[in-house]
């Protein structure tokens, strides 16, 4: 326990001294999110179900698209699958949910 509490604090450091780093990410994690969900405007219909299709597709694309990342490039060094896709999904979904959540209010 002691450990995950320096590493919050040690964090919370880092991003307190790169908060216009952190704030441009964050930005540009909501960019993508709106273009993906433009372009699935043309793919669905404009009703409740077409709107909660590109919804769901749109939240979820860009977080699994930012895992694959590291996970190719962890494929085509050890040959193998990479450890910590879910966890890097998770991570993301929740900072682009968080943002999507400030956004509307």
């Amino acid at each position: 326990m002691l450990k995950q509490i320096a590493a919050l604090v040690l964090l919370s450091t880092l991003i307190v001294f790169a908060m216009n780093y952190a704030q441009q990410a964050v930005q540009w994690l909501m960019d993508a999110h709106n273009w993906v969900a433009q372009v699935l405007t043309d793919v669905f219909t404009v009703g409740q179900a077409g709107n909660i299709a590109r919804g769901l597709l749109a939240i979820l694309a860009i977080p699994v698209l930012i895992a694959l990342v590291p996970t190719l490039i962890y494929w085509a060094v050890r040959r193998h699958w990479f450890p910590y896709f879910l966890e890097i999904v998770w991570v993301v979904w929740l900072v682009q949910a968080g943002a999507l959540l400030m956004s509307q209010a």
